[in-house]
């Protein structure tokens, strides 16, 4: 919940003044929903920035005031959604069940989903972290069929490193990454787990972003406040350079 629309489309007209042609690093920018199409017109013509939204509603359509549907964000030139962040887990209480349904209807009207999932500071404290994380991404990744896990992109988020200054050090990060792509492999199948795009979201900045993505099992970044800069989000795009 963060910029006003003057400014989020400063921050967008920055990034795409700044950032090196790389074809090969795939963006994605994540703007409030009022944004959401004065962004897209913005992008119009970047082959290599994709935009998603922040949330969607469990529900298709219908008496949900305040709520939107997947089908509104495919219309607003959404090509993904966010689903399970750890804030929308935290104050809104989203059980495992709604991530599900919010999942399904990202998929049916032809989203790609970013899944994030993580542990607390009491869960990794008391070394249940990977327990923790093994249950969030059994409940609800365990509905899906091999196809639909395709268009489902992973987001690991240790709670307990956002917005703290904190951050996992780059042999945490690839435990976890690598503990994830094993518990994929076992739901589904060996070739499901090493496809999957697995990001790291936990206070990832311009300082550690380098040492992060030379981790063999990370496959990105889903950047919070650092993203809040242009230069410093094409800094981090860079990174993989």
């Amino acid at each position: 919940m963060n910029t006003t629309l003057e400014d989020a489309e400063r921050l967008i007209k920055t990034i795409l003044k700044t950032l090196t042609p790389n074809g090969s690093v795939q963006k994605i920018v994540f703007p409030p929903f009022p944004f959401l199409t004065s962004v897209s017109h913005l992008l119009k013509g970047s082959d290599s920035i994709f935009m998603g939204a922040q949330n969607c509603s469990e529900h298709s359509q219908g008496a949900y005031t305040g709520e939107v549907s997947a089908a509104m964000l495919q219309s607003a030139g959404c090509q993904y959604v966010l689903v399970g962040h750890s804030e929308r887990r935290m104050y809104f209480k989203e059980s495992d069940e709604q991530l599900l349904s919010k999942i399904r209807q990202a998929l049916t009207h032809d989203l790609k989903v970013i899944f994030c999932f993580g542990e607390h500071l009491s869960e990794r404290n008391s070394h249940l972290h990977f327990e923790t994380v093994n249950h969030q991404l059994q409940t609800v990744l365990k509905h899906l069929t091999e196809s639909e896990m395709e268009k489902v992109v992973l987001a690991y988020e240790p709670v307990w490193a956002i917005g703290t200054g904190e951050t996992a050090t780059p042999m945490q990060a690839q435990k976890m990454h690598a503990f994830v792509r094993s518990c994929l492999g076992t739901l589904f199948s060996e070739n499901v787990s090493q496809g999957l795009t697995i990001l790291y979201g936990g206070s990832c900045n311009t300082q550690n972003a380098r040492e992060l993505f030379a981790c063999p099992d990370v496959d990105g970044g889903l950047i919070g406040g650092a993203s809040l800069k242009g230069e410093d989000f094409c800094k981090i795009a860079d990174s993989f350079s």
